[in-house]
């Protein structure tokens, strides 16, 4: 698991502004993925503890470094979450991801009964909470999380515009 970066439950915000601090922890997540020429995704799984949230995973892809094509910042994420909460069941935890989560990723947040899911930029080309697909709001599932979208919306956004561009150049 990622190093929790959350010194204290009781320093966070609530609110909006715990949206937006545990959003600015993903962004730094998808900025350690450039390290290995990774896209730039990171997740956050914050828990609900009687002493406030508490981050219990921090990810980011690592699809080009461990050659995984199942490696997204989200499964690796509810995977460390899984661990540390003790069971797969993660009804008391919010995901925060800088983009979209896409067709297995919205699978695996269903799955993993994930409380709620935070995103910043929308994936107008592979997005499967709303932009193409609405995996979590589909009535034939049997779990459907609240969906919080844009935190942070232009700031997630631009680290993969940026990332993509120097790739072209």
């Amino acid at each position: 698991m990622g190093s929790n970066p959350t010194p204290s439950a009781m320093d966070l915000p609530s609110g909006d502004a715990a949206d937006v601090a545990f959003m600015r922890l993903a962004i730094e997540q998808a900025r350690a993925a450039q390290e290995h020429d990774d896209v730039p995704i990171g997740a956050v799984v914050v828990r609900d503890t009687a002493d406030g949230p508490v981050v219990v995973a921090a990810r980011h892809n690592e699809r080009e470094l461990t050659g995984d094509p199942t490696a997204h910042a989200e499964v690796l994420a509810l995977r460390d979450a899984s661990q540390a909460v003790g069971h797969w069941r993660l009804l008391d935890c919010t995901l925060y991801v800088t983009l979209e989560p896409c067709v297995m990723c919205a699978g695996a947040l269903v799955n993993s009964r994930i409380g709620r899911i935070v995103y910043g930029a929308t994936d107008p080309k592979a997005g499967a909470v709303a932009s193409l697909y609405e995996v979590c709001a589909d009535l034939r599932l049997n779990h459907r999380p609240p969906v919080e979208a844009g935190v942070l919306a232009d700031e997630c956004g631009r680290l993969l515009k940026d990332f993509f561009a120097a790739r072209r150049a």
